[in-house]
């Protein structure tokens, strides 16, 4: 593991599923490299190993993939359903989200029915300029071969890279269908946390959706409602459905931008004494008309959100409970570019009843029913809270 300090992330994981693997996988290595304790040690399972080397009919797996065995088998032992840890590629992909800028070709990427992979270039990105069209099929990425059954995290993560570094993408695209090379050269690509409508049954309503909460979110949500108000808006709609959180950090700054005094959070780690982050000063968007949008997956830190501006009667919820997640993780980034999330800390708003807790969390001022899937029907909800 590297000597970098850890990074804070409130941060719900739905992507993160862990295999089973079992916990078969637990040997000494476990216990003398990622324990660390020289003298502690799993003779038992340290014998199944090598009963199985000598006796099984199939090898051993490689070294590294029997080592992130053995740590998903000793996570899966752990029980603690955020402590976890990602591969590098996935470790990278989160980075990225939480930084809200990489090192990229500037395209999204979907699937078709075959499973393909195909890029869709963003407006002048580097994608766009070196000529690859909308649709186009991902065939190799440098030697890498892009087959249907890849998953596109790895195909993302094969994508990026350092600023100014050339990558090599071979794709088929319309109208002949014929395999085509491109030399695409790597710049810095924006991935914005934040994007902004004016909501088109309301056009004085500015709906404002974050998706993480990234270090750019705070500004990034000054730039939405700078960008709505010369469009007409004056009121508007913080939209934190679908959000699992991110930097905690991210999460008490944005409810600072909101709120004129009093507590946003407060934290404990194991053995240490209560950290409590304020507000400071009045923040720039204190005096905004707005209503908050929540969901069962709104979570972590976007729960820092919605919960220090329903506690402080800075606006009201619309929506349904909140996922319900008090804890932070420590993020510690490994020395194969992998990373350990770890459980370290609970936080919780003062003055919230009922509290946060793992599977409880904010109830709605306006509920919303749970058949209510059309998107027009939380806007209009959240439009008459708004303009009465």
């Amino acid at each position: 593991m590297n000597t970098n300090p850890p990074r804070k992330r409130d941060f719900l994981p739905f992507l993160l599923v862990l295999g089973s693997l079992g916990l078969a996988f637990f040997t000494g290595f476990m216990a003398r490299v990622w324990i660390g304790g020289p003298s502690l040690r799993y003779p038992l399972l340290e014998q199944v190993i090598r009963l199985i080397q000598d006796n099984g009919l199939n090898d051993l797996p490689p070294r590294l993939p029997l080592e992130y065995g053995l740590i998903r088998g000793f996570l899966q032992a752990y029980n603690d359903p955020y402590t976890v840890f990602l591969e590098p590629p996935q470790a990278e992909l989160q980075n990225d989200q939480l930084e809200g800028r990489y090192g990229g070709i500037g395209a999204r990427l979907e699937r078709d029915a075959q499973g393909n992979v195909l890029l869709y270039p963003y407006p002048d990105s580097p994608a766009a300029r070196a000529g690859i069209l909308e649709g186009s099929r991902l065939l190799h990425v440098d030697s890498l071969a892009i087959d249907p059954g890849m998953d596109l995290s790895d195909v993302e993560a094969a994508l990026r890279g350092p600023v100014g570094q050339q990558v090599s993408l071979t794709v088929d695209q319309t109208p002949d269908h014929s395999p085509q090379e491109f030399t695409v050269t790597r710049a810095e690509v924006s991935q914005p946390s934040t994007t902004w409508n004016l909501a088109a049954a309301g056009p004085r309503v500015g709906v404002i959706h974050v998706n993480v909460l990234a270090a750019t979110t705070p500004q990034e949500i000054q730039s939405a409602v700078a960008d709505l108000r010369k469009r007409g808006a004056d009121h508007f709609i913080l939209d934190l459905r679908g959000n699992g959180g991110g930097l905690v950090e991210a999460g008490v700054d944005t409810a600072r931008l909101f709120l004129t005094e009093g507590t946003i959070i407060q934290q404990q780690y194991r053995g240490k004494p209560i950290e409590t982050f304020q507000v400071e000063k009045p923040g720039p968007l204190a005096d905004l008309p707005i209503v908050v949008l929540v969901d069962k997956d709104t979570a972590s830190a976007a729960e820092i959100v919605a919960g220090a501006l329903q506690v402080h009667r800075r606006a009201l919820l619309v929506g349904q409970p909140t996922h319900g997640k008090d804890t932070i993780q420590l993020v510690f980034d490994l020395k194969d570019g992998s990373s350990l999330h770890v459980t370290a800390a609970r936080w919780w708003i003062p003055g919230l009843d009922p509290p946060i807790r793992d599977g409880h969390g904010l109830q709605p001022d306006i509920p919303i029913p749970t058949d209510a899937d059309s998107d027009g029907a939380w806007l209009n909800a959240a439009m008459e809270v708004l303009i009465q």
